[in-house]
């Protein structure tokens, strides 16, 4: 399996080189030649670890990782989940709820970013040099890559989110961590200035070079790759049906787009439904085609106030079965104007993706129905699936609705509609009492390269 741009400028790269290199070097995304058709298999694998199913999936575009190295890899990435199924399924009604928030840090960012970081050690291991990982996060990403990369004596880790735009808890899981190769860097500015920054730094080739960045963020096809086995794993908790479908709360795509990895593969889901909060450009986009950036607004579900989506390309190339320069013309229209569009003369952009919106008060209603109803406790992000879903689902049908992040993780926002439910979770209480550090800088990636380069030259 080799790798290749959605811009055209490179290709031929192994698996360990794509992960390498992240964001490619022409500014675009890394995509593989093909996607490998599993259909004939999957019922085999159904009695399978979660282990074994991810090893049986993600080996498939692993093929320059030598098999038992990928599988210890695998192995001791969901080592640290607290749950032998890693990503539950439970029954809520209706329907049901994929519960990604089992890893040390409570999100869904877990499930991937603990491989990656593995994988990135043992990359780094085998090359015997020194990565300097760059992030941006909204939210969940930061603390989940943090997890995967601390006190890692060949990898130090930069991770940059919007000053007083996370909630407190997510800040504390990223700020209280004390490694010394952990570096949190407070933006002044909105996540979409923190992502723009990291594009920055890495179409900056010869600062790429010289201190070898890696990325963390979803641009990372290890990532997608890593969030295509919890589709699979949802379907053999169903038991197989026939056909199913998933409610995907989505800001930056890559959850989204790693399903429709999963339905390419063989996986028989017959409908996603894309939910976005009051940022909707995305809901825009599968609804009208047009693809328009606007104003971020500030939401109860922060890690989804997102106006430009970075794993988009990636699907922008296959509707345009591969061609880089119809995707260089979107990609750089959109860059220009803020605004891009595909010309379609059918209902929706895509018939297998279905999209809506969810305002904080929708969200905040469907928390409180959910738990009057069933006792069940959503997180503001996974309500915005779930309220969309009530909306979208096909009847009859098999729902499930990925829940993101654990609710205690957001419980000053439960608190507003369900006071005297006490929600919490003994690592997030253990935070509260540790020191934290940041370092603020101005949104400018020339005084982020600045901070780097003395936090580098220090280290020697």
């Amino acid at each position: 399996m080799k790798y290749k741009s959605t811009r055209g400028g490179v290709s031929g790269l192994t698996f360990s080189e794509a992960v390498i290199m992240g964001l490619a070097s022409d500014g675009g995304l890394l995509v593989p030649e093909y996607i490998p058709d599993v259909s004939s298999e999957i019922k085999t694998w159904k009695n399978l670890s979660y282990s074994e199913l991810a090893f049986n999936i993600i080996s498939r575009f692993a093929g320059d990782v030598e098999s038992t190295v990928l599988s210890g890899i695998i192995e001791t990435s969901y080592q640290s989940f607290d749950t032998p199924l890693v990503t539950p399924l439970q029954k809520v009604g209706d329907f049901h709820v994929l519960e990604l928030f089992h890893g040390p840090t409570l999100a869904f960012k877990d499930v991937a970013l603990q491989f990656l970081g593995n994988l990135f050690d043992h990359l780094v291991e085998e090359s015997g040099g020194h990565l300097n990982i760059i992030g941006a996060t909204s939210g969940d990403t930061g603390s989940a890559a943090i997890a995967g990369s601390r006190g890692r004596k060949n990898i130090d880790i930069y991770i940059m989110f919007p000053e007083g735009r996370v909630s407190e808890l997510q800040e504390r899981q990223m700020t209280t961590v004390a490694d010394p190769n952990v570096h949190c860097i407070a933006i002044e500015g909105t996540f979409d200035d923190c992502q723009q920054i990291l594009k920055s730094l890495f179409n900056d080739a010869d600062f790429k070079s010289r201190y070898n960045l890696g990325a963390v963020n979803s641009v990372n096809w290890a990532r997608i790759v890593a969030q295509v086995v919890y589709y699979f794993s949802a379907w053999y908790q169903l038991d197989c049906p026939s056909e199913f479908q998933a409610a995907v709360p989505t800001g930056n795509f890559g959850n989204v787009f790693s399903a429709t990895i999963a339905k390419r593969m063989g996986l028989p889901i017959s409908r996603l439904i894309l939910a976005t909060n009051a940022n909707d450009i995305l809901s825009g986009f599968f609804n009208k085609g047009m693809y328009k950036r606007g104003k971020v607004h500030h939401s109860l579900s922060p890690a989804m106030d997102i106006q430009v989506a970075s794993n988009l390309e990636r699907y922008i190339y296959d509707w345009y079965q591969g061609d880089t320069d119809k995707v260089c013309r979107f990609m750089n229209r959109f860059a220009r104007s803020g605004e891009s569009e595909i010309a379609i003369n059918t209902a929706t952009l895509d018939p297998g993706i279905v999209a809506g919106s969810a305002d904080d008060h929708e969200t905040l209603n469907t928390i409180r129905a959910v738990y009057e109803k069933e006792g069940y406790l959503l997180d503001p992000h996974t309500a915005v699936g779930v309220s969309v879903s009530k909306r979208l689902a096909m009847k009859g049908v098999p729902l499930v609705s990925l829940a993101t992040a654990h609710p205690a993780k957001f419980a000053d926002v439960i608190e507003k509609v369900l006071v005297h439910v006490d929600v919490t979770h003994p690592l997030l209480e253990k935070l509260k009492s540790l020191p934290t550090r940041k370092t603020k800088l101005a949104s400018d990636s020339e005084v982020v390269k600045n901070y780097i380069c003395d936090q580098a030259t220090m280290k020697k």
